[in-house]
């Protein structure tokens, strides 16, 4: 792996070394074997620490790797087979979403998912993974589809946000949010989403509403960036890490909160060391949530995934001291 976090230093620089050694023993015939491993079990132990005590800001790191895999790399790595459909029949095909038809265990299923670039060119054409209206409104289409053919729904988020530009602005960004929000809210199919890196604000949302939310577990979800939230807090950048902790965006804290339903767990040091094995991880939790989800009828589906919404939350009624406390939403249905 080309490059690493501050917090990754020693542990690449205990690889370096394991890695010069064994090319010294092909080079020289020199017998390092001892050496070798006893450092492997060193470079063993440090993994399971640093990867094991992540911070909040560390995950967020890693889930910005540009090495990590993107959705285009899961549907290659899991589907049988994945049609790709473009476009939104209005103004565009925006590359900052792929949405197809997928053969996933064993089961066709309709797929959506922001999609980044490898290099700047890509990420250009992609917009960096940040959707424009159209990509939203293909989004839309696409869960049509599933309800007209009885195909369940799996959405992959990956995104900073969505595209803030004056352009999407004027072709409505916030409205095509919401008529997705609305359109998955009532979707009368199963939706499984997945959380595989950055899961930004209404960018994600206007994907991510779904009977269960999963997350990788160096991935993050938030209504604003730590970077952000930082900035409009402390008038600093440099705070993003207490940000980061403060805004609860871990999975684990998210898990707790009843915002997720399950964490997918990553190979060691994050899911860019092995695409392989973490599409694995990907597709059982998706067959297991598809399974379940399969045998549920359509009505309950619907009423099921209003109450899982409509319970997130809670707010305080009034002010002073006469004020109402808060309890959840759920409980407050009469108000």
């Amino acid at each position: 792996m080309n490059g690493g976090f501050d917090f990754e230093k020693p542990i690449l620089d205990l690889e370096k070394k394991i890695e010069d050694l064994r090319k010294l023993s092909e080079r020289r015939t020199v017998d390092v074997s001892d050496e070798i491993e006893s450092l492997q079990a060193k470079l063993d132990r440090m993994r399971r620490d640093v990867y094991g005590n992540l911070s909040p800001w560390q995950r967020v790191q890693i889930a910005r790797h540009p090495h990590r895999p993107f959705t285009l790399d899961y549907l290659r790595l899991m589907a049988e087979r994945f049609v790709e459909l473009a476009g939104d029949r209005f103004f565009g095909n925006d590359r900052a979403i792929v949405a197809g038809l997928a053969r996933l265990g064993g089961r066709t299923v309709t797929v959506i998912g922001h999609q980044k670039g490898r290099d700047t060119k890509e990420n250009l054409m992609r917009n960096f993974g940040s959707a424009h209206p159209e990509g939203y409104r293909k989004a839309h289409r696409m869960f049509k589809l599933a309800e007209k053919f009885g195909l369940p729904l799996v959405s992959f988020i990956d995104t900073p946000g969505a595209y803030p530009g004056i352009g999407a602005e004027e072709r409505g960004q916030a409205e095509a949010i919401a008529w997705n929000l609305r359109a998955m809210a009532a979707l009368r199919t199963p939706i499984v989403v997945v959380i595989i890196g950055e899961g930004g604000s209404g960018g994600a949302l206007g994907i991510g509403v779904g009977d269960e939310v999963m997350m990788l577990e160096n991935s993050y979800y938030s209504v604003i960036s730590p970077e952000g939230c930082a900035a409009i807090l402390w008038k600093s950048h440099g705070k993003a890490a207490e940000a980061a902790s403060t805004l609860r965006i871990a999975p684990r804290e998210l898990l707790e909160m009843g915002v997720i339903d399950r964490i997918i767990p990553e190979p060691l040091g994050g899911a860019h060391r092995d695409f392989e094995a973490a599409a694995r991880e990907v597709k059982k939790a998706l067959c297991e949530s598809l399974d379940r989800l399969s045998a549920v009828p359509a009505e309950e589906l619907v009423r099921r995934r209003y109450g899982k919404y409509r319970a997130m939350g809670s707010f305080t009624e009034g002010a002073g001291p006469d004020a109402r406390a808060s309890c959840p939403m759920e409980e407050r249905r009469d108000t």
